[in-house]
């Protein structure tokens, strides 16, 4: 593994670039089409966690400032639900179209507040944008129903009418995405929304609420607010009435906590929760497609993804051969800061998920894994830690039952098929898995008997936006992305009709 002179320090890289971002960067709530401070003038600052020093702060909502928020959503909700499908399309299209234009800035303000390396981070624009434009062509395609009933005497009219004002919470490790991919389908459907972007990444979320005002969309259809008073703030938002739909992505313990809240007022709710992907490879694999299959299911965003190969089994014929492969590959990644020339993982966005990483990297050390590859903390500022490779794990490891969010990769061996499905399932969730076989008849019945929502076959990157993204079990409810998307902003209205 290879690294910078001194990881954790940007030099005047990171400095510079974000000076010259800085001035067209808006820093407060986008509210009802305008741009204000925080009602009790509180900041949030916003870290770079290449070096852990404050890039700026930003005004950190409040209650009053949440339920401003719904006052506009609510307000700008009956003249944008009643504009033309093709209308919303052309607003939604003209932000994929600013994004596109604007792509290196963006990407390179995801590095500085998110801490990945920045070709993640172009990828990460690339896909963000790519939702405003699936959902231009969606908005178009809201198709209703008409079918004759059974006794063949009347007609079965159904309607699919926006669900109304529409929460939406996410997460810091994919700050552009995660966004685009709820406001997208949300303004697509007709809905209006309040966004909690969050407080780690706060600038991300801002810019693309300046970029959809650029494109033309009017005022409180979307608004931005960024607070780290995260569960005042959201519950102010469920507490309202005119909320009707919460759609919130991050982890099963914060999510399980909404749902008890969204009961109240019987909330409508997407949930795309935590994950622990098993990444099944089998003796008759393709080892240099496992491998860079794994690089990619493994250290997309440095792990820090919900959609990471989190426990690695491989049977145990090739087990010792892949592990050294992917060791080299680990071993060969350059560290630093992220945009830095060449720089391959970046540092972890906070401090203590560095710690937890670390934590439970010693925790299976000391139950008997050994590290290929990885394994220490490195010295120097920022929260580096290095791509790791833990061979020996045995299948009832602590590491096993958590999600890492970290660039480590715990290797088990297994032996038949029906035991490694036992294991890769034995799991409360349920996101997304992923298998390498040369055996298609074994690969589809592998991924029919694996119980996530999503499943890699022979590939190690999933995502796409024209497909349904989520899980089963408490990775979550409902699904992201594809016109299976859009249709989690509407309510079908059922016309009893007799002509």
């Amino acid at each position: 593994m290879t690294t910078e002179s001194a990881p954790g320090r940007t030099d005047t890289v990171h400095a510079d670039a974000f000076a010259a971002i800085a001035g067209n960067l808006p820093t407060g709530c986008y509210i009802g089409g305008e741009w204000r401070s925080s009602s009790d003038g509180s900041l949030i600052a916003v870290a770079d966690p290449s070096t852990g020093e404050t890039l700026t702060s930003v005004a950190n909502g409040t209650r009053d400032d949440a339920a401003l928020a719904v006052d506009a959503a609510a307000a700008a909700l009956p003249a944008w639900s009643a504009t033309p499908p093709r209308a919303r399309a052309e607003v939604l299209r003209r932000a994929f179209e600013i994004m596109t234009e604007r792509h290196e800035e963006l990407a390179q303000l995801v590095v500085l507040e998110n801490g990945k390396a920045l070709p993640d981070a172009r990828g990460e624009i690339t896909y963000a944008a790519e939702f405003f434009r699936w959902y231009a062509e969606e908005a178009v395609r809201n198709t209703g129903e008409i079918t004759v009933a059974p006794s063949g005497a009347h007609k079965i009219l159904v309607l699919r009418q926006p669900i109304g004002v529409a929460a939406l919470v996410t997460p810091w490790n994919f700050p552009a995405a995660m966004l685009t991919r709820k406001i997208g389908p949300a303004l697509a459907a007709g809905c209006t929304v309040v966004c909690k972007p969050a407080s780690e990444t706060p600038l991300t979320a801002l810019a693309i609420a300046q970029v959809l005002e650029q494109a033309g969309v009017p005022g409180g259809v979307v608004n931005v607010v960024p607070s780290n008073r995260s569960s005042k703030f959201v519950g102010t938002l469920l507490a309202d009435p005119r909320v009707r739909k919460l759609s919130f992505t991050g982890s099963t313990e914060v999510g399980q906590e909404l749902l008890r809240s969204a009961a109240d007022n019987v909330v409508n709710c997407s949930m795309e929760l935590g994950g622990n992907a098993p990444f099944l490879v089998f003796d008759d694999a393709d080892l240099d497609a496992a491998v860079a299959g794994a690089m990619l299911a493994k250290m997309r965003n440095g792990g820090e993804a919900c959609t990471s190969a989190n426990r690695f089994y491989v049977q145990r014929g090739i087990a010792e051969e892949f592990s050294q492969r992917l060791a080299h590959e680990m071993s060969g990644l350059k560290v630093g800061p992220g945009l830095g020339d060449g720089v391959q993982l970046g540092p972890l966005v906070n401090s203590s998920s560095r710690d937890k990483v670390a934590e439970l990297v010693s925790g299976a050390l000391a139950e008997g894994a050994e590290a290929a590859v990885g394994g220490e903390v490195p010295e120097g500022p920022g929260w580096f830690y290095p791509a790791t490779v833990l061979t020996g794990v045995g299948p009832s490891a602590e590491i096993l039952g958590t999600e890492i969010f970290g660039p480590v990769a715990p290797i088990v061996s297994f032996d038949t098929e029906a035991e490694v499905i036992e294991m890769a399932n034995d799991s409360v969730h349920g996101l997304v898995s992923y298998l390498y076989t040369s055996d298609l008849g074994r690969g589809l019945r592998v991924s029919e008997a694996l119980d996530s929502g999503m499943v890699g076959l022979n590939r190690g990157l999933i995502s796409d936006p024209a497909a349904p993204f989520g899980g089963t079990k408490q990775s979550g409810l409902g699904r992201e992305g594809g016109h299976e998307g859009m249709l989690e902003y509407l309510e079908s209205k059922y016309i009893a009709c007799d002509w």
